[in-house]
């Protein structure tokens, strides 16, 4: 059961690093935003992984090629996920955003089965269904007409949701890779190499064909040092939850992030809230209370 608080918390902790990335989106672009995560991520990472492996005297798992290409895959896909939701949120409305996103819980649920053999029973199934339902309606907006350009945050939304369900596919796969350690180890030391993938893949590509993004990102230092420590400890608890159980659990219960960003939007960006709106996050949380209630049954 300790999966529930650990993703809770992560959800949490994610809201308010989209909040923190999407304001520096007007300064630093959509790939800088996304770069803060990764490069200033990193050295917490690492902070994190000593802490662990100190505290619990444990050593730290040695990777192998598959681990490596499960968890270099995912981070990968996470650049994607990040770079698109940002966008996203640039173009559309940050709670809409963050709940498009959220249609991952259902695509995760295929990759889940397909790659790494995560078989769902027909109850987590329904549980899945009700709370991407959930978003579904909460993201929608009745008489809207669908134009090319109203349409286009709507897909990077969904678009994102794909990738992110495919890096939590990869990085469960890495934690996999690692063997029967320790799960907190296992989980560390996938989060401190895919941030460390990340920052250099990225990290490069900036340095040759955005450079001006990348230093402005060391000018604004203090804002991207926050948002990095938040995703870093969002991740944390993400691949502790990943290193419990089932991405498509961790996921679904994740849904809670897009209650926490119609919190945000509401009270810190001062958008409004329909009917529809509350009707879809009252299926959201149906949706997840039915998931920790087979899982308390359980």
């Amino acid at each position: 059961m300790l999966w529930i608080p650990c993703t809770v918390i992560a959800a949490a902790a994610q809201t308010a690093r989209n909040a923190m990335q999407r304001g520096l989106t007007g300064s630093l672009g959509t790939l800088g935003a996304t770069q803060v995560r990764f490069l200033y991520g990193l050295p917490f990472a690492l902070v994190f992984l000593a802490i662990t492996a100190g505290a619990t005297d444990s050593a730290v798992p040695e990777p192998g090629w598959q681990f490596l290409v499960f968890t270099a895959a995912g981070g990968v896909a996470q650049i994607l996920a990040t770079a698109l939701l940002l966008a996203a949120m640039r173009r559309g409305s940050f709670s809409v955003a963050t709940a498009l996103s959220k249609t991952e819980a259902v695509q995760i649920a295929v990759f889940g089965l397909v790659i790494l053999g995560d078989i769902l029973t027909p109850l987590r199934s329904a549980a899945i269904v009700i709370a991407t339902l959930g978003v579904a309606l909460t993201a929608m907006k009745p008489g809207e007409r669908w134009t090319a350009v109203s349409l286009r945050p709507a897909l990077l939304g969904v678009a994102a949701g794909g990738c992110f369900a495919l890096a939590a596919v990869g990085f469960r796969g890495g934690i996999l890779a690692l063997g029967d350690g320790a799960y907190w180890m296992r989980a560390t030391t996938t989060l401190a190499w895919s941030l460390g993938i990340q920052s250099l893949l990225l990290g490069s590509w900036m340095a040759l064909f955005a450079r001006a993004a990348l230093l402005q990102s060391f000018r604004l230092w203090r804002p991207s040092l926050l948002a990095g420590f938040l995703g870093a400890f969002a991740s944390q608890f993400w691949f502790l939850g990943f290193s419990l159980t089932a991405a498509a659990n961790v996921r679904t219960l994740g849904l809670v992030e897009v209650l926490f960003a119609q919190a945000v939007g509401m009270h810190v960006m001062r958008q409004k809230v329909s009917r529809r709106e509350l009707l879809g996050m009252a299926l959201i949380v149906a949706g997840v209370g039915l998931l920790l209630a087979i899982d308390w049954r359980a």
